[in-house]
């Protein structure tokens, strides 16, 4: 079995079944992530744009970067209208204080967060936030809680943590939103083959993974209407702390001149 290296850069060569396969994101939680009022949005991970629809549906002004162009070229196929770059969190190219919001939807665990949290930080605007978002099976729900084993995961767990510990951002709020996915015999192989822990799989492994997923499916699902895939959509937010203003350096003494050479040493023999 061959694995790649870095799974985090696999999604490029998947990223049709990704489009296809992975779910959308709640109105309500890009609501409670970003604002209904239109603003100015820096996405980071965009992917192939599944919460960058919702974001341009609600009317934010939205720049979304990833840093694979297979995954940019999917989601410009679809939004042409939203300004994109391929570039990472930890070198954004944008200027000083642009954006209101950084939003941040299935990628800040991939992230070097000594790096990109001081870069978000520069590119925000004096009192913007930084949101992050992860989509979760509710494996609360025993069949859920199997077709999870089977998938398996090689992604790292979702964490706010590096958030909260952070100097540069104030109190972290948190909130939960349900929604369900549907799935058929087709688009579940889809999702399948969009984790990165099978993208990285031989061709044989991944046929092995793929059928392993259909006998499930046709065990639990419902034929030609799929099934329901109970999701939480975990989502965070916190406002860039102010950053306190270089004190002013204090007026020099003005000096005088009183004739007098300073080259020669005055001895007073008083």
């Amino acid at each position: 079995m061959t694995l790649m290296t870095d799974p985090s850069r696999s999604f490029g060569g998947v990223a049709d079944a990704y489009d296809r396969g992975r779910p959308t994101y709640p109105r309500e939680a890009a609501v409670w992530l970003v604002g209904v009022q239109p603003t100015t949005v820096l996405e980071l991970g965009a992917g192939t744009g599944k919460l960058t629809e919702v974001l341009v549906d609600l009317g934010h002004d939205v720049h979304a970067t990833d840093p694979d162009e297979q995954m940019m070229e999917r989601l410009r196929e679809k939004l042409p209208d939203v300004r994109t770059s391929v570039a990472t969190a930890e070198e954004i190219p944008a200027p000083d204080a642009s954006y209101d919001v950084v939003v941040v939807a299935q990628a800040f665990h991939w992230f070097d967060h000594d790096r990109a949290l001081p870069e978000i930080a520069r590119v925000l605007k004096p009192g913007g936030r930084l949101a992050l978002v992860w989509n979760e099976r509710d494996e609360r729900i025993p069949w859920v809680k199997r077709l999870g084993r089977i998938i398996g995961t090689q992604e790292q767990l979702r964490s706010d943590e590096p958030l909260v510990t952070s100097p540069l951002f104030g109190f972290v709020e948190d909130q939960e939103f349900r929604h369900w996915q549907v799935v058929d015999r087709v688009s579940i192989q889809d999702l399948v083959l969009s984790r990165s822990n099978v993208a990285v799989l031989d061709e044989e492994a991944r046929a092995a993974k793929l059928a392993e997923v259909l006998a499930f499916y046709d065990e639990y699902g419902r034929g030609m209407d799929g099934m329901q895939l109970p999701l939480r959509a975990s989502c965070f937010r916190a406002a860039l702390v102010e950053r306190e203003a270089a004190p002013e350096a204090a007026p020099a003494e003005p000096v005088t001149d009183d004739g007098a050479d300073p080259d020669v040493l005055l001895i007073d023999f008083r």
